[in-house]
């Protein structure tokens, strides 16, 4: 029997035996097993609602499957495992904690619900919205704000906004020993003053939205939904997979920009960066912030030059791995290490540390120095 007649048979007899199967192999028969080897409450593998285990699983169908496929698949797990039901039992809703995942998991699911069961899932979803609204918008806010009113300095500042350890710095030759104490001569504060328009910090956040990226979109919408609120920055937000979809218009509505999402298994970053080059007006003010694995499905010689290109231009390029919780995640090294040799900070990120993170690039300081002193890791320029 030829090795592939055996790979068939091993696929189509289950996670039994994945015994000689590659990786992705590996996946692709852990995936239908989840689906098809369970009684939709308690199987071998289960797929369990609210789990990042849905996330992954929906983005894997959707890289081993094309998109009739998918959508079977989508339909028959919504059936099986009774998510329908759960959807519309209000004592879930009334109980809901604040999930990310989930909002992943219906986005995901969402074109294989009836419109009644849709319904509820935009209810969800905004209770989900608001909860994490509450939980990052005011840190956003006070970070971002505080850090760019902190960059505008005066010497004729008000009492409350003196920068009491330059004023020290600056006047150090003016202590008077007899008093035991510095007479300042110069004061160093932080200016209040408005900003134009053309005064404006851009910044552009460019999101994967292939299926393994799930938690990491769902926290860059809530992100770009913040920033767009503030009259200091100038902010966009493009997800992509395949394709690419500019959600900027939509921020004020962060349930509306998750809607419009359409988590993907496919990537091309080229083209993401491409279409981004077309809305970068203003290089040495733009801060494009590409969240992403790495894993390009597209031209990778020209989605490397392209970020080089980026760079060179005054754009300050980050990127990150992840925006979430989800711990130490899955990228490609070589990528990573070829984007880092190029200057540009490449890492992963929680939640709580990206309104630090906005904060010092918007004030230009040293993002490793950052990383550094926060613990994290940043991925070494090969």
């Amino acid at each position: 029997m030829s090795s592939e007649r055996i790979r068939r048979w091993k696929l189509a007899l289950g996670d039994e035996d994945m015994e000689g199967l590659g990786e992705r192999d590996q996946r692709l028969s852990r995936a239908l097993s989840a689906l098809y080897e369970s009684d939709g409450r308690k199987g071998r593998g289960g797929l369990g609602a609210s789990s990042p285990k849905v996330s992954r699983w929906l983005g894997d169908i959707r890289e081993f499957f094309p998109t009739p496929v998918v959508q079977v698949i989508q339909k028959d797990a919504f059936e099986r495992f009774n998510l329908k039901a759960l959807m519309l039992e209000p004592e879930f809703l009334e109980t809901l904690e604040a999930d990310v995942h989930l909002v992943a998991d219906l986005i995901s699911l969402r074109g294989a619900m009836p419109e009644k069961t849709m319904e509820t899932a935009r209810t969800v979803v905004g209770k989900v919205v608001e909860d994490l609204m509450k939980r990052l918008q005011s840190q956003t806010v006070e970070k971002i704000t505080g850090a760019l009113n902190r960059s505008q300095r005066t010497h004729r500042p008000r009492h409350a906004d003196i920068d009491w350890p330059r004023t020290i710095r600056a006047n150090l030759r003016h202590y008077q020993a007899d008093l035991n104490t510095i007479v300042p001569e110069t004061l160093v504060g932080f200016a209040r003053k408005s900003r134009t328009r053309a005064d404006l910090d851009h910044v552009m956040l460019c999101v994967d939205q292939s299926g393994s990226m799930a938690s990491s979109v769902v926290y860059s919408s809530i992100f770009a939904a913040v920033m767009a609120s503030l009259p200091v920055l100038s902010t966009k937000l493009v997800c992509f997979d395949t394709s690419i979809v500019d959600l900027t218009e939509d921020l004020s509505d962060p349930v509306k920009v998750l809607f419009g999402i359409q988590l993907g298994g496919g990537t091309d970053i080229n083209a993401a960066l491409a279409y981004c080059e077309t809305k970068i007006d203003r290089p040495s003010k733009t801060h494009l912030v590409l969240v992403t694995d790495l894993y390009e499905g597209g031209n990778v010689a020209s989605m490397l030059a392209r970020v080089a290109g980026l760079k060179h231009s005054g754009v300050n390029v980050i990127v990150l791995l992840a925006l979430s919780d989800d711990g130490r995640p899955s990228y490609d090294v070589r990528h990573a290490g070829a984007i880092a040799a190029m200057g540009c900070p490449v890492f992963a990120c929680t939640p709580d540390q990206f309104p630090d993170l906005m904060a010092t690039a918007l004030t230009k300081q040293d993002i490793g120095q950052w990383a550094s002193a926060n613990g994290i890791e940043l991925v070494r320029g090969s």
